[in-house]
């Protein structure tokens, strides 16, 4: 485990004096040429902003490494951090680089009393973790590249009343689009997706048949997110894109399965199943059971005798 603590910043104008760019034109957003931003000259480097950051970047001669995982970045990768989210960084520089691409920073009080202020909350992906960027096509990157020209445009140029509401209109449209390509991502990366549910499968298979119902009670989502190495809202996006269930809905689903072995398969009671899954009131158990069979467990045995 790392000792270095992590780097905090509390204003867009901290971090731009920290990458050695010129001051921000506004206070509460920027918009970011990844070139200009000087190097960190760290092996790793941890950092949390109390801001948003989406940034696009392209051509980097080395690796970073997220977590367990790691990408080359020599095609379009964006990333998407909500405010207090913790950043670790690996750098493994084989060559100069040469990073291209950009970084835009808005805080929250620039969407205070704006419809977007809440409606941003919606947008799962802030709160996916790092290691699970948003991969664009070539034309997909265009048309990112596209609002963010206009996002520019706008942040340079003099400030009037209609400045911010012009560039909430183009965040919103760019959220909207990152929206429709992280879906589209799920389905075009379904190898690497099925490989996920695979393994989804096998750890909800070892746990169940194991003691650890029993020890530990019902698995949560965050726990399996963690054994597989993503974020739970990931985790349930590509299920819901994937089986059309949430991961709290695909855990149950399977719950049930073991529950209707058991009361067809052996003379163990309501009570003693319900325990056997992890269940500390038979009461909960029979409740989730009718919801998702429309019979009680007792109704489910008997239409099996």
């Amino acid at each position: 485990m790392s000792n270095i603590l992590p780097h905090r910043f509390k204003t867009i104008a901290e971090f731009h004096k920290y990458r050695g760019l010129p001051k921000p034109e506004h206070p509460l957003i920027s918009v970011i040429n990844v070139e200009l931003m000087n190097e960190l000259g760290v092996e790793e480097f941890q950092s949390i902003k109390d801001f948003y950051s989406i940034a696009l970047k392209r051509n980097i001669n080395y690796k970073v490494k997220y977590g367990q995982s790691s990408y080359d970045f020599d095609e379009g990768v964006m990333f998407f951090m909500s405010p207090g989210q913790l950043v670790k960084l690996t750098f493994e520089k084989d060559e100069p680089v040469n990073q291209s691409g950009w970084m835009l920073l808005i805080h929250p009080d620039f969407l205070w009393n704006t419809p977007l202020a809440k409606a941003i909350r919606q947008y799962e992906y802030f709160s996916y973790s790092v290691n699970e960027a948003l991969f664009l096509s070539e034309k997909e990157e265009i048309l990112i590249n596209g609002i963010v020209q206009n996002m520019e445009q706008e942040y340079h140029a003099n400030i009037d009343q209609f400045s911010q509401t012009v560039i909430l209109a183009q965040l919103e449209l760019l959220l909207t689009y990152a929206d429709r390509f992280y879906q589209r991502q799920f389905i075009t990366r379904k190898i690497a997706n099925h490989q996920i549910l695979n393994r989804l499968e096998d750890i909800l298979d070892e746990y169940f048949r194991s003691d650890n119902l029993i020890q530990n009670g019902l698995p949560t989502v965050g726990y399996i997110a963690e054994v597989l190495n993503i974020s739970p809202n990931y985790l349930s996006s590509m299920l819901k894109v994937l089986t059309g269930q949430n991961a709290q809905q695909h855990l149950h689903n399977k719950l049930i399965e073991l529950a209707k072995e058991k009361l067809t398969t052996t003379d163990m009671s309501v009570s003693e199943i319900a325990y056997a899954l992890g269940f500390e009131h038979s009461q909960s158990f029979s409740k989730l059971f009718k919801n998702k069979t429309d019979l009680s467990p007792v109704e489910f045995r008997q239409s099996f005798n």
